[in-house]
């Protein structure tokens, strides 16, 4: 600014010193340059106080439908393309996601933002006497500024009235009954007989359909008044509006309902600012029933079984990952090799993965493993049978990589002994030491453990149990190790797992040894000698928790869980309804249980046909609060509270969606302004 002023006085100055300004000819001319120059430097001078230019307020108001075609909630419409208009331009964000036609559409509609309009064509043929919806939800703002319209929904309708009920409620995962978002939920109208075929749920589109929210909730508008209904939910793979595959979640209830409505009043509360309210004011408006709907959603066992991938990282071992478990595991026959290949198969616990380890160096050092692969596989039938392929299997690390990647770390051994040599004359160099063939081990807990947990030990590959001779147990008492009693089993299922079981006193130190070479792997390895200690805690450090969960069945199994929602402990109620947690180290604690029908320990999925549901599942509403030398009893009323609202939040891992406010952009442009007129009014 200061350079545009100087620019500005010389050219006053030039305009001066012009001859023209003398010349009676051109005196009117160079007077108009003296007021031209004077001009500029008011303007210059004016434009260094007001500072940066505004654009002015910003656009804080949402968008708002002045007209459409047809009109909203028109009757006797048989129109497949409409147009909505509004004042301003507009955008839909995530139409894809947010926007949803009820009836469903067998063909996707086309939606979509033009200017000032939303356009929607339909191309299924319209129903006749049926209400149709299109509930945008919040989609729709403004192009500018983003502001939200707020929910919207149209509708009309083919006969002769609209209908203009609302059935809202919820779906939950059925195993932790965590929010589910963006699963169709539909409804059937229930025939004279007070019954939905199973075959509409398998061949049928629903009758009326909405999605859930962030917070599994979903309202289905367009709903018939004093009609019954059954709700389903669905997570819709394949886009058919039915329940066509296994791999889909589904949800059931069996309940009937009945779609009505009445007057009712909430209370709206209206803020002075974000921490002061002015006043609560009474809003009468119409309550749709039912609005508490709880679906829980699930999926079926025996799912489809396919062979998903196989993988090698190292020439010793591969595994085989499937979509499904099976009892039988797969069959091998060798074709760059003779026979089965001597593997050993170690399935995971669920049998949806199996590992190999190839016990035979000519076959795992092989630059390529072929073989005849045959294993259980879902046909187009959905039954098992037996599937074989021919697998090429490659580790990603082979043994000559292996070999490169010694020479190398010997090289750098032999440089790093050069070095020593060199500044200490008197360093005789080592030789490296020989490629290490140890079994690794891994011990879970170690260290300090609790007098009811039992530890257990899982080595680097498949090994044979240990001669009890070799393998040693003693406690400290007055500082002297004594032997004491243990066993030392292997894990049910597992050839890498061992489990340590002692009676673990308090405050003890014990110590767990294995000798040397006395556990042999099934790769040859052998173990360098393995010594452990553990120390219980004192009594003082841990609290208890006492569960009287006010129903006097031992179908009842509780789970303690952890901040994470992991279960940490688990019991089964005893006849008196108590389930009891000793030994917990202080902190919050959250519980779960579900209702063990069959009795085989685990929660169980449900299966449409049968028409059994899923096993339930509740939750505490609230943190447990676990404090050192202190002992709690809490009643547990697994239905006091709605099965929606019982997940603490801080464990819930799907949060609810963000809501879309207008941006008040307005108050920090205000805020800006003064404090630049502050500014200048400071110079």
């Amino acid at each position: 600014m200061k350079l545009i002023g100087r620019r500005l006085r010389q050219l006053v100055l030039k305009a001066l010193s012009s001859k023209q300004v003398n010349s009676p000819v051109h005196a009117s001319s160079g007077l108009g340059a003296i007021y031209y120059c004077l001009a500029l430097i008011l303007l210059a001078c004016a434009c260094a106080n007001i500072g940066s230019p505004d654009g002015g307020p910003y656009d804080e108001t949402p968008p708002r439908v002045i007209a459409s075609s047809p009109a909203n909630q028109a009757t006797r419409s048989d129109k497949r393309k409409i147009a909505i208009q509004f004042n301003e331009y507009v955008k839909i964000e995530n139409a894809s996601e947010k926007v949803i036609v009820s009836p469903p559409q067998g063909e996707m509609p086309n939606i979509r933002a033009v200017g000032k309009q939303v356009r929607i064509e339909l191309f299924d043929t319209l129903k006749p006497n049926t209400t149709y919806t299109i509930d945008f939800a919040d989609a729709i703002v403004d192009n500018n500024e983003g502001n939200p319209m707020g929910n919207y929904t149209f509708s009309f309708s083919t006969g002769e009235h609209i209908d203009t009920m609302e059935v809202s409620g919820y779906v939950l995962n059925a195993e932790d009954l965590e929010p589910i978002k963006g699963i169709l939920v539909g409804l059937y109208e229930v025939n004279d007989d007070g019954i939905v075929p199973d075959s509409l749920f398998r061949s049928h589109h629903f009758d009326r359909v909405s999605r859930t929210n962030g917070s599994g909730r979903f309202v289905i508008k367009g709903v018939a008044r004093d009609r019954r209904y059954q709700a389903f939910a669905l997570k819709d793979i394949d886009g058919d509006f039915v329940f066509s595959q296994k791999s889909e979640i589904l949800a059931f209830d069996t309940t009937r309902f009945v779609s009505t409505c009445g007057p009712d009043i909430r209370l709206d509360t209206i803020w002075r600012d974000t921490t002061h309210y002015d006043s609560i004011v009474p809003v009468h408006y119409t309550h749709f029933y039912p609005d508490d709907i709880v679906l829980r959603a699930f999926l079926e066992e025996g799912q489809d079984r396919h062979l998903l991938k196989t993988q090698r990282d190292l020439p010793e071992s591969f595994t085989a990952f499937f979509t499904a478990p099976s009892d039988s595991l797969p069959r091998i026959q060798g074709i760059s090799f003779e026979g089965d290949g001597g593997f050993i198969a170690e399935p995971s616990a669920k049998g949806d993965t199996v590992t190999y380890w190839i016990t035979d160096t000519t076959i795992a050092y092989a630059d390529t493993m072929t073989l005849s692969f045959t294993y259980l596989d879902t046909d187009t039938l959905h039954q098992l049978v037996w599937k074989t392929d021919t697998l090429n299997i490659l580790p990603k690390t082979s043994r000559a990589m292996q070999l490169k990647e010694l020479d190398k770390k010997r090289e750098e051994w032999d440089k790093e002994q050069k070095k020593k040599q060199k500044k200490d004359e008197s360093y005789t160099p080592q030789p490296m030491p020989a490629e290490d063939i140890a079994l690794k081990v891994e011990c879970k807990p170690s260290g300090s453990i609790d007098p009811n947990q039992n530890p257990i030990f899982t080595f680097s590959e498949p090994v044979t149990p240990p001669d009890s001779s070799a393998v040693h147990f003693k406690v400290m008492i007055d500082s002297v190790w004594v032997d004491t009693t243990f066993l030392f089993v292997p894990v049910k299922g597992s050839r890498r797992q061992f489990q340590l079981f002692a009676e673990w006193d308090l405050e003890q130190t014990y110590s767990f040894e294995i000798d040397s070479a006395a556990v042999r792997g099934a790769l040859g390895h052998t173990n360098k000698p393995i010594k452990q200690e553990f120390r219980t805690r004192k009594e003082e450090e841990y609290g208890a928790l006492f569960i009287n969960t006010l129903t006097k069945d031992t179908t009842v199994i509780v789970q303690l869980l952890n901040t994470t929602d992991k279960p940490v402990r688990t019991e089964r109620t005893k006849p008196n309804g108590f389930a009891e947690f000793h030994y917990l180290k202080p902190g919050d604690y959250y519980l779960r249980c579900f209702i063990d029908r069959n009795g085989d320990g685990v929660w169980s999925t449900g299966d449409y046909d049968s028409g059994n549901g899923p096993e339930e599942v509740f939750y505490y509403p609230k943190a447990l609060p676990v404090k050192a030398k202190f002992e709690v009893t809490q009643d547990w009323d697994f239905r006091a509270v709605p099965l929606m609202k019982q997940k603490p939040a801080k464990i819930t891992k799907q949060k609810p969606d963000k809501t879309k406010d207008i941006k008040a952009r307005n108050k920090e442009r205000d805020a800006a302004m003064e404090r630049e007129s502050k500014k200048r009014s400071s110079r």
